[in-house]
C-alpha cells in the first residue's frame, strides 16, 4: 500500500520514527534490481487484456528495457494498430493511436518490441472450446485470439535466453482456461529453469501474474514475485510511491 497517501502509510511517519519493515526492503531491493539498477540485457513481459490500464506502464518500460515482449488481450491493440486483423478478440480499436506511439517510442529508445507472430484460436472461450494454431496474419473474421502460439513461444524463449534481467507483469494468453494457459506456463517454466541455474535475475508482481506463476508450479523459482499489487505496477510506471518517499526524508 506505499503507493497510497494514507495516515497509516505515509502521514505517521512525518510526526514519528520510521523506517522501511524486512518485506518492504525486500521488495525494494528486489525492485532495484529488475528496473533501478538490473543487470542487462533487460527483457520485459507485459500480458493482460487491456492497454488502457498499462499505458504509463508501457510508456516507462520503453524506456528502461532492452526488449517489450506484450501478449495478452492488449497484444491485439498493437497488432489492430499494426493494420493486423484480430477478428473478434479483445481489442481496444480506440487506443490505436496511443500504441502506434508506444511502438514509435521504443523505436526511438532502442527498445525492441515483440508482438505475437502466432496465435490460438477459437470461436468461443470457454473450456473445451474448439481451437488451433493460426498465423497473426491469418485469423478468421469469426475468431478470437486466447493465446499466443507455439512460433512466438519459442520467441519468447529465445528473448529469455538472452537477458540477464527478466521484469514480468501480466499473462501471454487467457491461462484460467485450458489449453490457453500453455504459452504462459511454458515462458513462466523456461524463466525458472534460467533462474535457478543463476543466469537470470526474475522479477515479477501483479494478481494475474502471481495466479500465472502458481498456475505453472515455479512462483517459488523466481528470483522475486511481488505482493504488493497496486504499489508494484505504479513504481514500474516510474511514479514516487509516498510511502517510500517519506522514509528518505
Amino acid at each position: 500500500a506505499a503507493h497510497r497517501a494514507h495516515s497509516s502509510t505515509e502521514g505517521l511517519a512525518h510526526l514519528l520514527p520510521a523506517f522501511a519493515g524486512r518485506t518492504m526492503q525486500a521488495e525494494l531491493d528486489a525492485l532495484e534490481k529488475g528496473l533501478g539498477n538490473p543487470v542487462r540485457p533487460v527483457v520485459a513481459i507485459v500480458g493482460g487484456a487491456k492497454v488502457s490500464t498499462k499505458i504509463d506502464l508501457l510508456m516507462n518500460l520503453v524506456k528502461k528495457v532492452d526488449a517489450l515482449v506484450i501478449g495478452g488481450g492488449m497484444a491485439n491493440t498493437f497488432l489492430a494498430a499494426r493494420g493486423t486483423a484480430v477478428g473478434k478478440s479483445l481489442c481496444e480499436h480506440d487506443l490505436a493511436a496511443t500504441a502506434k506511439q508506444i511502438m514509435i517510442e521504443a523505436a526511438e529508445a532502442g527498445c525492441a518490441i515483440i508482438l505475437p507472430a502466432d496465435g490460438v484460436v477459437a470461436k468461443e472461450f470457454k473450456a473445451g472450446a474448439a481451437s488451433g494454431t493460426v498465423a497473426i496474419s491469418d485469423v478468421p473474421a469469426d475468431g478470437m485470439i486466447l493465446d499466443v502460439g507455439e512460433k512466438t513461444v519459442k520467441a519468447v524463449g529465445d528473448w529469455i535466453d538472452r537477458a540477464a534481467t527478466l521484469v514480468w507483469n501480466g499473462p501471454l494468453g487467457a491461462f484460467e482456461i485450458e489449453p490457453f494457459d500453455r504459452a504462459t506456463v511454458a515462458a513462466a517454466r523456461h524463466a525458472a529453469e534460467r533462474t535457478k541455474a543463476g543466469k537470470l535475475v526474475s522479477v515479477a508482481g501483479g494478481g494475474d501474474t502471481v495466479a500465472a506463476l502458481n498456475h505453472a508450479g515455479v512462483a517459488d523459482d523466481f528470483t522475486y514475485v511481488s505482493t504488493a499489487g497496486g504499489a508494484f505496477l505504479e513504481w514500474m510506471e516510474g511514479k514516487p510511491l509516498p510511502g517510500v518517499e517519506v522514509l528518505k526524508r
